[in-house]
């Protein structure tokens, strides 16, 4: 199951402008970045990031960090950074602490403020569960969401 984030409001609520130089930066990735519907995902099958669209976001950093965080899963792909935690126990969650803390480093590094949102509660269990496991995993998430801040930084599209 992807991870799904559904913005609060259905109807268009963001009253920000996008934000030409963040958009740079995502656009430069070349990544398929899909718009429609009211979940955010990253489908490993179709290599493709889905976004609501970003009129229904709270704000223009809401959707910035759901991108971000949706690009980090991007990075796990086979063709990238190949992370894989298949073998893990808590696959799921462990990929999702990798993919909200590299959002974290973007935010920070675009300049953007990172709010919690809702779907954090409902991971918060889950992380603790990993990390009661496994006391070292939080060093290794840092370190996974650092290379994949650092590869998305790096990376840049022949199409952009």
């Amino acid at each position: 199951m992807p991870n799904v984030y559904r913005p609060t409001a259905p109807e268009p609520v963001n009253p920000d402008g996008r934000l030409e130089e963040v958009e740079r930066f995502f656009d430069r990735l070349g990544v398929d970045i899909r718009h429609g519907g009211s979940a955010a995902y990253y489908v490993p099958a179709s290599d493709h990031v889905q976004m609501p669209p970003f009129e229904t976001f709270r704000d223009a950093a809401a959707y910035y960090a759901t991108l971000g965080h949706e690009c980090v899963h991007w990075t796990g792909h086979v063709a990238r950074m190949n992370r894989d935690f298949s073998r893990s126990t808590q696959a799921y969650a462990r990929e999702e602490l990798v993919a909200e803390l590299g959002a974290a480093f973007l935010c920070a590094d675009l300049g953007l403020e990172l709010e919690p949102r809702e779907d954090h509660a409902a991971y918060l269990g889950h992380w603790l569960e990993v990390l009661k496991a496994d006391k070292r995993f939080l060093f290794s998430a840092a370190a996974h969401a650092q290379r994949a801040a650092d590869y998305l930084h790096a990376h840049k599209s022949d199409q952009a």
